[in-house]
């Protein structure tokens, strides 16, 4: 989930909280160019305040009007459409050939919504996922707790949307060296919420990255305390084995989704027989990426960066095929049992 999405979601809640209504407006599905992904959220209350974007052009101008004139949504969830003809791609400024398809709810401060969104909001502040279905032919809304983050889905002809909301991926660093500074400006930059975690308070002084959370406690506390989910990739690049050991031996107890740590291949071995005498199994030392990143002839600070982030990137788009894989697999299954 972009860092966007989860302040729209924030919003709504806070809205509800305040005895407020409000309409919330999801991407399900785009043709041609699209300056927002599919499953892009929009929120706005009744006076036309707006938190999110479907579009970053003149869509939600028009939309806003739709809604507080009660031409869309007035009473329950609907289904639109943008770009349907060219004259209207051209008002709005969406790209050329660009649709824009939309489902939005008119959000009402009753117990059940309240309790709905809070929820939802619970989960992203403990870093989980939760699945929310929207029924529009039934006017029905749920949502169950799941533990791996999948596509957005759109049953056009059943007008069902079924939408995962997941924490933003973390970046969890160990050290606040170099290295460090240049790997949290890229991942910055691909939506990471990044944390720099180092107990030597003067390299975290130093570190002048803006928009990084930075924390001074000791890496094996503070990988418990923030990074111990399937939604985080935690790195160690201080090359003290005295820091980075003490935070790879509960970081591969973690459900996080990647750990690597900086080093050769000589260091990395000796790492390994470190962490088996600390304890950990065979299994957990596997799920060690060391050497870190991508084989690519990395050398200065800012390759090594690249290599890191290309991994990790390797890394989840193999576990979002695998998960994919095997839900396509239950289908069939069930399918199968039904037939």
């Amino acid at each position: 989930m972009q860092a966007v999405d989860s302040e729209v979601l924030n919003q709504v809640n806070t809205w509800l909280q305040a005895g407020e209504s409000c309409w919330l407006a999801t991407v399900v599905q785009t043709w041609g160019s699209s300056p927002r992904p599919v499953g892009s959220l929009l929120a706005c209350d009744r006076a036309g305040h707006i938190v999110g974007s479907l579009s970053g052009g003149c869509v939600e101008d028009d939309l806003l009007e739709k809604l507080t004139r009660g031409e869309l949504a007035a009473e329950q969830a609907q289904f639109f459409q943008y770009g349907v003809t060219t004259e209207e791609t051209e008002k709005l400024g969406l790209p050329c050939g660009g649709h824009l398809y939309i489902v939005v709810e008119p959000v009402t401060s009753n117990a059940q919504y309240l309790d709905h969104f809070a929820h939802l909001n619970e989960r992203l502040v403990q870093r989980r996922c939760v699945e929310r279905t929207v029924d529009l032919k039934s006017r029905s809304f749920s949502h169950r707790d799941v533990d791996t983050h999948l596509p957005l889905e759109w049953q056009a002809d059943d007008e069902v949307l079924i939408h995962t909301y997941g924490p933003r991926y973390q970046l969890f660093i160990i050290g606040a060296g170099m290295v460090s500074k240049y790997l949290a400006d890229m991942a910055k930059n691909l939506d990471y919420d990044v944390t720099v975690c180092d107990p030597r308070d003067h390299l975290i002084a130093d570190f002048d990255v803006p928009g990084v959370h930075l924390v001074t406690d000791m890496p094996d506390d503070a990988v418990k305390k923030h990074a111990a989910d399937p939604s985080s990739a935690i790195v160690a690049l201080t090359h003290d084995p005295r820091i980075d050991d003490m935070g790879l031996m509960e970081a591969l107890k973690t459900d996080a989704f990647y750990i690597g740590a900086m080093g050769s291949t000589r260091t990395s071995a000796s790492r390994r027989e470190r962490l088996a005498a600390l304890d950990l199994s065979p299994t957990e030392i596997a799920g060690l990426h060391a050497p870190i990143g991508l084989p690519i002839g990395s050398k200065t600070p800012p390759e090594i960066a690249i290599a890191i982030l290309a991994e990790i990137t390797a890394v989840r788009q193999h576990q979002l095929a695998a998960a994919l894989e095997q839900l396509t697999e239950i289908g069939a299954r069930t399918a199968s049992s039904a037939g």
